[in-house]
């Protein structure tokens, strides 16, 4: 392993921003091409992109060029996670076809790669805009049109409290693609342990949190991109909303317990996301899809329930440490907490 970091690209009949995207990527990896791969991922494109990739590949042969065409179209995070995965370098940077990108982020990026060699996580912090409107957009929690509301990436802090906050503050940003430079054999391990992750559309949001419980994370103060909001893959699929807010948050966050992160920090990212579920969306999907809609909700509301349960045990434990719960108290909180957890593995 040469070389330090795969700058991947998965792709679907979208040639002529792939082909803006390559331009960019040809002038600003200048001077990078020892420390570099590319790689194309094409999800089996019925337009001109093996054109497009052909046309570069020869244009850039003084660079590892590799390209991938699947035999079908696997789904949009099928086809990111083999970029992940594929790398056969010590970082993997896969970026969307049409995300603008800055000239100076590459060697921002080198930089703090060879600069911090125990990484795991670079979040790039990015602008929002939105695409109908072209008005700027950020999470209402952050002030300024940024998505990270970092104070520091000297790569010191602690990695799990970073993240936590991150995360706490918006999903949306963990989950952006071209804004995550991840450690590429935490990935692959993260993958072996979750290999049902690409059926999760906020799965990246737990690679970011593995990445991070495993080495140091640094996120930008500047910002080094911008995102397009409003044209994201899963918002053109049915059901999405149902899913995310009711089902991949939640299991994303199950998930994140599971690779380190605190019980009381997962029970009070269940809690929030519980109270920033939109309704109409459920009751939009119960009118159309009543028995999915009805599978989906279940154990959600169960495992809402649960983390309220042990989140108010937890504070009856602080205001009452020396008093000990009766044994009658006791089973009846075991007993709630089994109910519900039953629920929530038989759906």
């Amino acid at each position: 392993m040469n070389k330090l970091l795969t700058i991947a690209i998965p792709t679907y009949n979208r040639a002529e921003l792939l082909d803006k995207q390559l331009s960019w990527l040809t002038k600003a990896i200048q001077g990078f091409e020892s420390e570099c791969e590319i790689l194309v991922s094409d999800n089996c494109s019925t337009d001109h992109t093996q054109a497009v990739i052909q046309k570069w590949q020869a244009k850039l042969s003084n660079i590892t060029f590799r390209s991938n065409r699947n035999p079908e179209n696997l789904g949009v995070m099928r086809n990111i996670m083999y970029c992940l995965s594929s790398a056969t370098t010590k970082y993997v940077w896969t970026i969307g076809d049409d995300d603008p990108i800055q000239d100076r982020a590459i060697p921002y990026v080198i930089e703090k790669l060879k600069q911090h060699e125990d990484l795991g996580l670079l979040f790039l912090n990015f602008s929002g805009r939105n695409k109908i409107n072209n008005e700027p957009v950020h999470p209402p929690t952050i002030v300024g049109n940024r998505w990270f509301d970092a104070d520091s990436e000297d790569g010191r802090g602690d990695s799990k409290a970073i993240f936590e906050h991150c995360f706490a503050k918006s999903v949306g940003a963990v989950i952006f693609l071209t804004a995550s430079i991840y450690r590429a054999d935490f990935v692959k391990r993260a993958l072996q342990i979750w290999p049902d992750a690409a059926s999760n559309w906020i799965s990246l949001a737990y690679l970011a949190g593995y990445c991070a419980a495993h080495g140091k994370i640094i996120v930008t103060k500047e910002t080094y991109l911008e995102c397009i909001v409003g044209v994201s893959y899963w918002q053109k699929e049915p059901k999405s909303a149902l899913l995310m807010q009711y089902k991949h948050i939640p299991e994303v966050i199950l998930k994140l317990e599971e690779c380190g992160y605190s019980k009381q920090f997962c029970r009070r990212m269940l809690l929030q996301n519980g109270k920033e579920v939109n309704l109409k969306v459920f009751l939009g999907a119960l009118r159309r899809w009543p028995v999915s809609a009805i599978k989906v909700a279940v154990p959600f509301v169960a495992l809402v329930s649960l983390s309220m349960l042990d989140v108010m045990a937890l504070k009856e434990l602080k205001l009452a440490e020396t008093n000990e719960p009766t044994p009658q108290e006791l089973r009846t909180t075991n007993n709630r907490r089994s109910q519900l957890k039953s629920i929530i593995k038989t759906k």
